[in-house]
């Protein structure tokens, strides 16, 4: 059986760029490295909404978090009712944030507060250790470190 030349160049073009595209890959893991960001005392928390949240209301609670000292970028979910924001530590803690945002409006909410289980985890509690990918990426940056 003799296999055409253009399937042969098709074939052998897939493979090329495969082959490229996993050097590119292997050789951009071994080589990022975490970027050094002063970050140390910033801590992002989370805040649940028991009710339904207009687009006036989420104005209301992004000026509001806006005013407490020591919070950074406050971002409000709506389909979820969900506020994630930043604050520096030195300033406030996730406690006093919520404490004077519950002082400056009337809503139905609560704080998110991490199991100590979590928490303690070396890594983002949304990656999975036992993935391929985590696993991969572990074994490029051991080979080249």
């Amino acid at each position: 059986m003799k296999i055409n030349k253009k399937i042969k160049i098709a074939i052998g073009s897939l493979l090329g760029v495969f082959l490229l595209l996993f050097v590119v890959l292997v050789v951009h893991i071994a080589l990022a490295k975490p970027v050094a960001v002063d970050n140390a005392t910033l801590q992002i928390s989370r805040i649940d909404f028991k009710e339904p949240i207009d687009a006036a209301k989420e104005k209301e609670i992004h000026r509001n978090m806006k005013s407490i000292p020591g919070v950074i970028n406050p971002k409000f979910f709506p389909g979820k009712n969900v506020l994630v924001y930043y604050h520096d530590m030195k300033i406030a803690n996730s406690e006093q944030v919520f404490n004077q945002l519950m002082a400056k409006g009337n809503y139905k909410a609560e704080r998110l507060i991490i199991p100590v289980n979590i928490a303690a985890q070396k890594v983002c509690p949304a990656m999975n250790q036992n993935s391929f990918s985590y696993k991969f990426s572990r074994g490029i940056q051991r080979i080249f470190n």
